[in-house]
């Protein structure tokens, strides 16, 4: 049996295994079976995970994705499966603060679901921290979407029910103080459609699925569309759909993207450096590759 401690009426818990350790079948499935009920897991460590380490216990949830480094770009972190969620460049230095990357790095701290505008959704983010700032700056917030769409009144299910919303990854980027992307970038990261509205393969509950990334809905205008959407993100990041995860160096959180949204918080991010590393498990059973 896997041990572990609510950190959160609905939404999380911290799981007492060491995930760098080897571990057998039943303690995974004994993980996905927490997860199932609470979306949000916490492993705690003395000091930061290394990267092989978060990349082999990512690949015990399915496949992982892999990242094809931009021609004339450097990784800072050598694993292509590692997503820097960092605010440093190749060389550990801050980024700039009108930096592209840097701007459109800070579109995280809108609500928003890992991959979504990807035809092939993510199933679980494990997000590594090795360097944060200081005073418990920068706490990652989590909504349940599961608990957000039970809450929703009888007639509101019934007109969400048959909506398909379009992701767009730019859209998020620009709405986040980013640069408008070129026609060739744009082409390199086309919109992908969802349901508004899912069951959650684990729990069998139905789910919102949303994120900062919708750019519209099919068949309604776009201001209607606009509405919809910020009437329901609105409504699902209540404070009693949201948990606050305060880190510590060493923490490794895994969330359930079928079942949440998540934020990043603002901190001075021109001062104090932020090392976050992230893997992403996929839908399917094959490993995909997306650009950064």
């Amino acid at each position: 049996m896997v041990e572990a401690t609510a950190l959160h009426p609905i939404l999380a818990t911290e799981i007492h295994v060491d995930i760098r350790e080897p571990l057998i079948a039943a303690t995974i499935a004994g993980i996905v079976s927490i997860m199932d009920h609470s979306p949000v897991g916490v492993f705690r460590h003395e000091r930061p995970v290394s990267d092989g380490a978060h990349v082999a216990f990512s690949r015990r949830f399915g496949p992982v994705e892999r990242m094809k480094i931009p021609a004339g770009s450097a990784a800072r972190v050598p694993f292509p499966e590692i997503i820097d969620q960092s605010n440093l460049d190749a060389n550990g230095e801050i980024f700039p603060d009108d930096d592209k990357r840097m701007l459109y790095k800070r579109a995280n701290r809108l609500w928003h679901t890992d991959m979504s505008f990807h035809a092939v959704r993510a199933t679980y983010s494990l997000l590594s921290a090795h360097v944060i700032p200081p005073d418990d700056a920068a706490p990652t917030e989590f909504a349940d979407m599961r608990a957000a769409y039970d809450a929703l009144p009888e007639v509101t299910k019934a007109q969400i029910e048959p909506l398909v919303a379009e992701h767009d990854y730019y859209y998020s980027r620009v709405i986040g103080g980013g640069p408008e992307p070129s026609i060739a970038e744009r082409s390199l990261r086309p919109p992908a459609k969802h349901r508004l509205v899912h069951v959650h393969p684990g729990s069998q509950r139905k789910s919102l699925y949303l994120a900062s990334h919708i750019s519209r809905i099919a068949g309604l205008s776009d201001a209607d569309s606009r509405s919809v959407i910020d009437k329901l993100m609105a409504f699902a990041t209540q404070p009693e759909f949201v948990y606050s995860h305060v880190w510590r160096v060493g923490d490794v959180v895994m969330w359930d993207n079928l079942a949440t949204m998540h934020r990043a918080t603002p901190f001075d991010d021109q001062q104090f450096r932020r090392d976050m590393r992230r893997t992403t498990v996929r839908e399917g059973d094959v490993a995909l590759e997306a650009m950064l």
